[in-house]
């Protein structure tokens, strides 16, 4: 009779006799092949952030970013502006979310503050127009930062109820013009607990809890107005991210990806099992782009070829 280490030895010698030349086994759930193609199953369709990878480090241009995206089988590049559509264009590619056109950092000024009504109904408003000439199918939208002056924590604070109506007054506006351009409006749930850097999380953003947001979409009732589902922000406040999908399912209008805590590289040095949550995804039914909205902090072409590969399930 064979002893459990005979047995177990036995094992460990089958599987390696299993393993395929050019792949290289890191973790369970992190599977690389050593050729560019990151793309194999095509089940989910999946979409490079141009900022994650234009602000920072080696500072992609469009092109750059673009044959990147070709090389690795994703077919968009997002929050990317009109004039760079032609480019996306060119390469065969396409802009799976817009900007909203707010200038400066476009999540503190949102529909939970009157004051910013105006210019977000002009401005997202463009920005529909551009998407619906371009086939661009979404735009992205914010609840805005709960100081009526977002730039100062001590100009007091917009009550949450008051809040809430003033998003559901807002985007009920902006769903009428999303429903006659039929372009989908994501707007987007964000955490306020990592204070470290500016674009890893945003103290005193109004959005921050998934059942407001949430509130909020469904109250608004438009097929055009629907939640852009971050994995890292709800991971970071929430937590529980195969039950929220499931709860969310009928709202889910995009999904953000990165690596937590940090917003780095979807790697073994990260918390979230991105396999089973994007296997949740497609079993609730879901359709859209994923994009891949990391931060580098290594070569971010061999990030990015892992974070595709791991997540085309």
């Amino acid at each position: 009779m064979q002893t459990r280490r005979e047995i177990l030895r036995g094992a460990v010698t089958a599987a390696a006799s299993l393993s395929v030349p050019g792949v290289v086994m890191t973790t369970a759930s992190h599977t690389l092949a050593d050729d560019s193609k990151a793309v194999r199953n095509g089940r989910v369709k999946q979409s490079i952030v141009f900022w994650c990878f234009n602000a920072r480090g080696e500072k992609w241009d469009v092109e750059k970013t673009c044959a990147v995206a070709k090389e690795l089988g994703c077919p968009s590049v997002e929050i990317i502006g009109p004039e760079h559509w032609d480019t996306l264009k060119k390469h065969g590619l396409t802009c799976a979310i817009a900007p909203n056109g707010m200038p400066g950092a476009p999540f503190m000024r949102g529909f939970n503050n009157p004051a910013f009504h105006a210019e977000n109904l002009e401005r997202t408003g463009k920005m529909i127009d551009d998407c619906a000439a371009a086939k661009v199918p979404s735009v992205i939208s914010f609840f805005g930062y709960k100081w009526p002056n977002p730039d100062d924590p001590k100009s007091g604070t917009i009550p949450q109820d008051e809040a809430f109506t003033n998003c559901v007054k807002g985007l009920k506006e902006l769903a009428r013009h999303a429903e006659k351009k039929g372009v989908t409006v994501c707007v987007e749930h964000l955490n306020t607990r990592d204070g470290s850097d500016p674009m890893k999380g945003h103290p005193g953003y109004q959005g921050d809890d998934l059942e407001f947001c949430t509130g909020v979409i469904r109250k608004v009732g438009s097929p055009r107005i629907k939640l852009l589902f971050d994995i890292y922000h709800v991971q970071i406040m929430h937590g529980d991210l195969i039950r929220r999908i499931e709860e969310t399912k009928d709202i889910i209008g995009h999904v953000h990806t990165a690596g937590v805590p940090g917003r780095g590289e979807l790697d073994e040095n990260q918390e979230v099992n991105y396999p089973a949550v994007i296997k949740k995804l497609l079993a609730v039914g879901y359709t859209g782009y994923v994009g891949q909205e990391f931060i580098p902090t290594r070569d971010p072409l061999e990030g990015l070829k892992q974070a595709v590969r791991l997540c085309d399930v």
